[in-house]
């Protein structure tokens, strides 16, 4: 299993050089087009709590209430690096409805999931799209924080 098994924000920046530049293009359209999520290391839920594992950049952060009542902190926008791609994870609705889904197929991704989207090279993203969908994401959670906790929790 992949593994970016680090501390901190700038040593997961650092984890792959051949992807930071991907990652910084990333961080600056998300930067821009969501200015109000700002960006974090998250270190993922220690063993033995509820919660993903895995650590990513964060955009944003919100709490949710997992299956065992415990709360549990997660980013509105995550970034993670995977084996052979970055995947972008959305905790945001709208109209009920992940909000990525009026995206799917229009942001030149290797592949989309319902709430998350990969890509092997920046330069494969329509950068348009991207800013599009960042800026909503932003103007959701702007004008309703608990949007992400219905997301979880529904």
């Amino acid at each position: 299993m992949f593994r970016v098994d680090v501390g901190s924000l700038k040593a997961y920046l650092d984890f792959d050089p051949h992807r930071k530049s991907d990652l910084l293009k990333l961080h600056a359209v998300i930067r821009k087009a969501a200015p109000g999520l700002k960006r974090h290391f998250h270190a993922g839920t220690p063993e033995g709590t509820a919660g993903m594992r895995f650590k990513m950049i964060g955009y944003g952060k919100f709490h949710y209430t997992a299956g065992t009542g415990e709360k549990v902190a997660w980013p509105v926008i995550g970034v993670a690096l995977q084996k052979n791609y970055i995947s972008v994870y959305l905790s945001a609705t709208k109209n009920g409805a992940p909000v990525l889904r009026a995206y799917a197929g229009k942001l030149g991704a290797t592949r989309s999931g319902g709430n998350n989207f990969s890509f092997e090279s920046f330069d494969d993203l329509d950068v348009t799209v991207l800013s599009a969908l960042f800026t909503e994401v932003g103007r959701i959670v702007a004008a309703d924080a608990d949007n992400p906790v219905r997301y979880r929790q529904g």
